[in-house]
């Protein structure tokens, strides 16, 4: 007869170096304060700003917002600065950060993995590192992405077959209309494909409560709860691309730290790992969102073309993946633009400032001196081109700031 396990214990971890995060931020917490967005932003674009602040509570936190709140200050809370696009004309209010960079284990046993709370302004990176480290299952596919913990739940962050809505259980955030804090559990977040109730409440006047908020929406991040396995190896690997740089079939497992090496090699070749020498990664990444279609809308697009099935995050259960939502497609934002015209590297004219990155179509980059005007010419110009060519409108990823493209 097989002892009964003690679900009181912990599981016992393997020795496991932990990886070195890759730059996650585009201006370094703790240094002198910037003076304008450009140093803030991953674009490196962006006016002057009005004041400035690094907050190292969370009662600091949220007395900086309930201040500019009170006084009619317009606020910017910035994580890595990865997700932003900021006027030329700068930002007259208060750019807050949240310095912190912790986590706090709830609980580790053998029956129910491991559930922590990571502060909001931790980057992604460490987290995956740490991650790794103490075999929490599932974060590798997230290596490298900039930004911090704090912005993965209000867009959904995720990249090669793995989104946050998988390993995040609940948010703590401070309510701007309500003025307390809230606990926000995995289906109030309305998790959707770069999408979530948190995001939503820049644009709706609904999940606002009444109106819209912006450029920092409704309800400001102070922390991320997440529950997981514990295991040294991967979920099963779910991008085929991923598969064949690996060398494994689709639904294989591979070790945490192979799976991370990969994932970072890929990234690098598509210039999508922070590298100031490279001007490929002079941008906010992928700046356009794969587009979410009707089956009508999908059977009009060449037969090439790729489809995904989507899936609904707001119903996901336990480890049971999310359930895929009848009548909807997902096609490719890359594929789209390929295929209207614009390859690698194409840019208004010769001198133009601003390109599309030479490895990856989906970036639109910063080749040197290039301002919002000129990254926001060559984004209408691909957006009318994949309209006149395919009648479909493609949608900016990154938060506009003072920019209403």
């Amino acid at each position: 007869m097989t002892e009964a396990t003690d679900c009181s214990l912990p599981l016992p971890h393997r020795d496991i170096a932990k990886p070195t995060p890759v730059p996650a931020l585009a201006y370094p917490l703790g240094a002198q304060a910037p003076t304008t967005l450009a140093q803030l932003t991953t674009t490196r674009i962006g006016g002057p700003i009005a004041s400035y602040l690094e907050a190292h509570s969370e009662q600091e936190m949220i007395e900086a917002i309930k201040q500019a709140d009170a006084a009619g200050t317009p606020l910017l809370v910035v994580g890595g600065g990865s997700n932003l696009l900021a006027s030329d004309a700068g930002f007259d209010g208060l750019v807050l950060r949240d310095a912190r960079s912790e986590i706090s284990i709830n609980s580790d046993t053998q029956c129910g993995g491991v559930e922590f709370t990571v502060t909001a302004g931790m980057s992604l990176d460490e987290l995956v590192c740490e991650a790794i480290a103490n075999e929490w299952a599932g974060f590798a596919p997230l290596s490298g992405i900039p930004g911090t913990v704090g912005a993965a739940p209000v867009q959904n962050v995720g990249a090669y077959g793995t989104e946050i809505a998988e390993l995040v259980t609940a948010v703590r955030a401070w309510d701007r209309l309500k003025g307390r804090v809230a606990y926000l559990a995995l289906t109030d977040l309305k998790l959707a494909y770069r999408d979530s109730l948190l995001k939503q409440s820049l644009r709706s006047v609904e999940a606002g409560g009444g109106r819209l908020w912006g450029p920092t929406g409704r309800w400001v991040v102070l922390s991320v709860t997440f529950q997981v396995r514990q295991a040294y190896m991967s979920h099963p690997i779910a991008y085929k691309q991923l598969a064949g740089h690996l060398g494994v079939e689709l639904g294989d497992r591979v070790e945490a730290t192979d799976l991370r090496q990969a994932v970072l090699e890929l990234r690098r070749s598509k210039g999508m790992v922070l590298d100031p020498a490279d001007h490929n990664t002079w941008s906010s990444g992928s700046f356009f969102t794969n587009p979410v279609l009707t089956q009508e809308q999908a059977d009009k697009l060449p037969s090439e073309a790729p489809r995904f099935e989507v899936t609904d995050h707001s119903m996901i259960v336990g480890t049971r993946p999310a359930p895929v939502v009848p009548g909807l497609v997902k096609t490719s934002a890359a594929w789209l633009i390929q295929h209207a015209g614009f390859g690698p590297g194409f840019a208004l004219d010769d001198a133009a400032p601003a390109s599309l990155s030479t490895v990856h179509v989906l970036a639109i980059t910063n080749r040197g001196n290039a301002s919002a005007a000129d990254i926001e010419a060559l984004a209408k110009t691909v957006i009318a081109g994949v309209r006149d060519k395919y009648g479909l409108t493609l949608v900016p990823e990154p938060v506009r700031v003072g920019l209403d493209f």
